[in-house]
């Protein structure tokens, strides 16, 4: 029996690991927090939508949450230059859209 938990067990941590967690004692407990952010910079073509998570906010590691188009979400720190070039790419997309929809 044990054998058969190992593969379910270290796909359950993977899962832990690589996903934003829930904030331990902050201002809002419902807000998720990354425990850490990727330094390896992600192509910013497969990110649709970001939002900031910050230790103001009750999170310990401050990031920026990107959100792939598969609907992954990804840490990243938020003092990169490669995250500020996808955030920059992302409101002017958004901008061209609300433009173009008004």
């Amino acid at each position: 029996m044990a054998p058969r938990m190992a593969p379910l067990l270290a796909l359950s941590l993977l899962a832990l690991w690589t996903s934003p967690a829930p904030a331990l004692g902050g201002a809002n407990d419902a807000e998720d927090c990354c425990l850490s952010v990727t330094q390896r910079p992600i192509p910013g073509n497969v990110v649709r939508a970001f939002r900031y998570l910050l230790i103001k906010d009750g999170c310990r590691v401050p990031a920026v949450v990107f959100t792939t188009m598969r609907g992954h979400q990804l840490c990243a720190p938020p003092d990169q230059p490669w995250v500020d070039r996808i955030i920059r790419r992302l409101k002017k997309i958004s901008a061209k859209s609300k433009l173009y929809s008004s």
